[in-house]
């Protein structure tokens, strides 16, 4: 089974995706960068408001602010719904966070890609998935030095890892978390067909 087994009455579901959806459209790289008179990360780069666009503001504690807080929000939803209402709403509950953030309700709609909360959401519902993922990521970082490399590998390997870390229960979950990581990655898969992705570089001091 991919799938959950439905418990939770139709209102639990109905309250478990819109709080959480609601939650994953906080754009905590727009805040924190507010917060800390930094250049809003709307305006460059990519134009999101992700962990590696707010990154490119200079600032890595802002970014690493926004990693943190962006897959808070995604583990909270889940493990918020998972203790109110079961497993199942739990599930929904990751999905809405995750769309919140790609497409947030206070943002007009234009979020980041979605990786930090991914990972958040992945780390509540099933922690040795989540340690899984980030190693996967880590693995691939260093393997190929190109962040959405790492991301695209983490996301695509993620209805596996669950499976074989005993949750059959939640592959469609994942499979569906990684097919939208891929599409908010397009441009990314362009520029690297054209070899125009940039390289994390390991030996650049702060």
């Amino acid at each position: 089974m991919i799938l959950p087994q439905v418990e939770s009455e139709f209102y639990e579901f109905a309250t478990a995706a819109f709080g959480s959806y609601l939650l994953g459209s906080v754009a905590f790289g727009v805040l924190v960068t507010k917060l800390m008179g930094i250049e809003d990360p709307r305006k460059i780069g990519s134009g999101n408001s992700g962990a590696t666009n707010v990154l490119r503001t200079g600032s890595k504690l802002a970014a690493a602010l926004t990693l943190i807080l962006d897959a808070g929000k995604g583990a909270a939803a889940v493990a918020v719904c998972y203790a109110a209402f079961g497993g199942d709403a739990a599930q929904l509950a990751g999905l809405a966070a995750f769309l919140g953030h790609l497409f947030p309700a206070w943002h007009s709609f234009k979020g980041g890609k979605g990786v930090a909360t991914f990972l958040g959401v992945l780390l509540a519902l099933h922690p040795a998935t989540g340690i899984a993922l980030c190693l996967s990521w880590l693995a691939a970082a260093l393997a190929f030095r190109i962040s959405s490399v790492s991301a695209l590998a983490a996301s695509i390997s993620s209805p596996l890892w669950i499976w074989i870390l005993g949750r059959p229960d939640a592959v469609a979950l994942c499979a569906v978390l990684a097919v939208l990581v891929w599409i908010r990655h397009a441009p990314n898969l362009k520029r690297l067909a054209a070899g125009e992705e940039p390289r994390i570089d390991f030996r650049k001091k702060s």
